[in-house]
């Protein structure tokens, strides 16, 4: 099993300043870099303080050159919120300036928040799926050369991307998937797999894994597969109670963005009350400890070689957590030397 970390800037109150997260964000991936992870993701999000992501092919740029060995994903771009020839050549452009590292990344989106304001007219989740799913076969197109699209949201006459990739063929490319579709799409065009249990126990786990070996099945064939979990490394149940207190947090203010109903200013959501968290009719503080990768290195240990006996190539440590910079590069370096080895 491989190990990568996913990060954004993040923040829920004005006091945070963005400047400071960035320096975070980028101690983090040096953390990951000089500790021998495989790759650093980031994601695409817009207007939301929540998750500071608007083009994360400029992080990677920044990142690549503040690292050696590590590769750079996109976790991930958001495919109605480009046009495939533009998104064909910032990706090719960002593969030859980040030394052939990039991995490419690719969704359907999750919030109305930004569908709303990123689409004309709006957008609802089937056809940001359908996007997705004319976007993948245009981007390979394109590097390829001399393409032309006829389909429902992209058309175009012949054009070849400028510049083409540095990696022949292009930069891998990764589909998130979550129902039995996305996989049976993703293996259909030979694509890597993505999947994120969010705060969904191992049911969840093992019902992602179940789908994507169905698809495998279905074409014969096998990409690669990864999990994206939060996680924090612990030394005592006192840093046990903290991690699952900011990430229970953390998953009310998502579930806050999500349902989109609450007043935002300033790219902030509403402040929630601590009544409000502490009696959260979905999330659950117990739920959240024990379905999240949080423990010891010994829990961890043994969680993830579960993962690895059930097929997983990857495990991406998601770091977003509302914790303080010390807490996460405390638990992310406490993961690189503590929790990695076990599996060399």
């Amino acid at each position: 099993m491989k190990f990568s970390l996913f990060a954004h800037m993040e923040r829920v109150h004005e006091s945070q300043r963005q400047t400071e997260l960035y320096d975070e964000f980028l101690s983090l991936c040096k953390i990951a870099d000089e500790g021998g992870m495989e790759t650093i993701w980031t994601g695409e999000h817009h207007g939301m303080d929540f998750t500071i992501a608007p083009n994360p092919f400029l992080n990677l740029i920044d990142i690549a050159h503040q690292t050696k060995n590590v590769r750079l994903g996109t976790g991930t771009v958001v495919a109605p919120y480009w046009h495939p020839i533009k998104l064909a050549g910032e990706a090719a452009m960002t593969d030859i300036i980040t030394g052939g590292r990039l991995e490419l990344g690719i969704a359907r989106g999750a919030y109305s928040f930004e569908y709303e304001r990123m689409v004309p007219g709006g957008m609802d989740a089937w056809q940001a799926g359908e996007c997705l799913r004319e976007m993948i076969p245009a981007l390979k197109g394109l590097w390829k050369g001399d393409h032309t699209q006829e389909s429902k949201h992209y058309n175009f006459p012949k054009t070849t991307s400028s510049p083409k990739p540095l990696t022949e063929d292009g930069p891998p490319i990764w589909v998130a998937a979550r129902d039995i579709n996305s996989h049976e799409f993703a293996l259909s065009q030979e694509c890597n797999v993505q999947v994120t249990p969010l705060w969904q126990g191992l049911e969840e786990v093992e019902s992602l894994i179940s789908k994507y070996n169905e698809a495998c099945a279905k074409f014969d064939k096998r990409t690669k597969i990864m999990i994206l979990q939060h996680a924090y490394v612990a030394n005592d149940e006192a840093e046990l109670e903290q991690a699952t207190r900011k990430l229970h947090e953390f998953y009310c203010y998502f579930g806050a963005w999500f349902k989109n109903e609450r007043p935002i200013s300033q790219g902030l959501v509403e402040t929630l009350s601590q009544e409000e968290i502490d009696n959260h009719p979905f999330y659950k503080r117990e739920d959240i400890r024990k379905d999240l990768m949080i423990g010891t290195s010994k829990q961890i240990i043994e969680r993830l070689k579960y993962y690895e006996e059930l097929g997983y190539d990857e495990f991406a440590y998601w770091s977003d957590s509302g914790m303080t910079r010390a807490e996460k590069e405390t638990s992310l370096r406490r993961f690189i030397d503590e929790v990695m080895p076990a599996f060399n």
